[in-house]
């Protein structure tokens, strides 16, 4: 069977920015953090961290009462992204009957139901109760997002969640382009949900050492990706989503088409469960330009995984090094993690967003947060993008996701060709 081409053609999110699609592009690449101050004061460990929280999303009004409190609030973001990815694309909310048995969705996601379990572990132990809500289970399980997406948008073809750590939602992406391009599928809704900001998860995350300090005033700049300073990653919530579609399918419905993917790849590092591997990042760049049947000189743009940690950083730049060459010296790469913070397994698709739109709008944001004053040594090599909105003529970009495990993905676009 002859591969298909695949289309972007829905693009939704609930991002620490909010969920207006050009308002989160035009304040990523106006370097703007939505990193702010969170403090666990009425805990008995109280925690002090920089952190990126959606302040505008309200479930009820967004969903609904009813369906919001069948949901943790993953899946409550997850659903939000998707409806809003749903109608960007223009399709129905209840496909015809043989659609309905094609369509699917594959979903990412790092943790789950985690604030549900939080409760239930509070509900027994500290408060001692003996009988927990009965939707506890279904609120916690970590197929909760792309199940409720499935009922609420009539899909009856795959329904599959992704727990890959940092690169879940890129997997699930790559997932649902490799059913599509292989005509297995016209349409596939994708993404990714994550909310860390359990107590518990927080605290977890805390003892690795891996995330910056910051008070009040700090914050917002406590996320430094290649900077010689970095201090470690910052943690937010979110949701992302996006309909990948079959390209004659959506052109044939008229459909605005924002972007195309044409690859993915991915390796494990087979090494360390938390320490980053150079050849395992080469081998999934590597993959993802054969699957894309892309030569090195071919990529404009590089959405880098870069988490601001110690070791992290300089792994992935010494990988991009070892596989783009001496392009590698004038290949733009930035990190937007810099200003949304680590959205752990929605990561990979609220990413993979900013690099489509840095594709359709010809700009690369910056990297915030990092001069050439304040580049640390060992992460040079590539042209990072400082400070300031970049404009240029893009043709093709990656978008790295690189997790604990050992686990990597990369994705492949291009920009919009008829």
């Amino acid at each position: 069977m002859s591969q298909r081409r695949v289309a972007i053609t829905g693009l939704g999110l609930v991002s620490p920015y909010g969920g207006d699609l050009p308002d989160f592009f035009a304040r990523l690449t106006a370097g703007e953090s939505a990193i702010r101050h969170l403090s666990t004061d009425d805990q008995p460990q109280p925690l002090s961290i920089p952190f990126s929280i959606c302040p505008v999303f309200d479930p009820d009004a967004t969903l609904g009462k009813p369906l919001a409190s069948m949901m943790d609030r993953f899946a409550q973001l997850g659903m939000a992204a998707a409806f809003a990815a749903w109608a960007d694309a223009g399709l129905p909310r209840a496909a015809d009957a043989e659609s309905r048995d094609r369509w699917g969705v594959t979903w990412g996601t790092a943790l789950g139901g985690t604030l549900t379990h939080e409760k239930v572990y509070r509900d027994l132990w500290q408060k001692g109760r003996d009988r927990l809500p009965p939707l506890t289970v279904v609120l916690g399980m970590n197929n909760a997002a792309n199940a409720h997406i499935s009922i609420q948008l009539g899909l009856g073809g795959v329904s599959m969640s992704h727990t890959v750590a940092c690169a879940s939602s890129a997997v699930a992406i790559g997932e649902a382009f490799r059913r599509v391009r292989s005509g297995e599928t016209p349409v596939m809704l994708t993404g990714g949900s994550d909310v860390p900001q359990a107590y518990g998860v927080a605290r977890a995350w805390d003892a690795l050492r891996v995330m910056a300090p910051g008070d009040a005033d700090t914050s917002a700049s406590a996320c430094r990706p290649f900077a010689a300073d970095r201090r470690g990653l910052v943690l937010g919530e979110g949701g992302a989503a996006l309909v990948l579609e079959d390209w004659d399918h959506a052109v044939a419905r008229g459909a605005r088409i924002h972007g195309e993917i044409v690859g993915y790849g991915t390796s494990c590092d087979h090494s360390h469960l938390v320490r980053p591997d150079v050849a395992g990042q080469v081998r999934a760049l590597n993959a993802t330009l054969a699957d894309a049947g892309l030569a090195a000189a071919d990529i404009d743009y590089i959405n880098a995984h870069g988490t601001a940690t110690a070791e992290g950083d300089p792994v992935e730049i010494a990988a991009l090094r070892a596989v783009f060459g001496e392009r590698a010296e004038t290949l733009p790469v930035s990190a937007t993690k810099s200003m949304h913070g680590h959205l752990l397994g929605a990561a990979g698709a609220i990413e993979a967003i900013a690099t489509v739109l840095a594709l359709r709008e010809q700009v690369i944001p910056p990297t915030a947060n990092l001069s050439p004053d304040t580049l640390d040594p060992a992460c040079s090599g590539v042209d990072h993008v400082f400070s300031g909105r970049r404009s240029v003529s893009l043709h093709t970009a990656l978008s790295n996701s690189f997790a604990f495990g050992g686990s990597n993905a990369v994705l492949a676009f291009r920009a919009v060709t008829r």
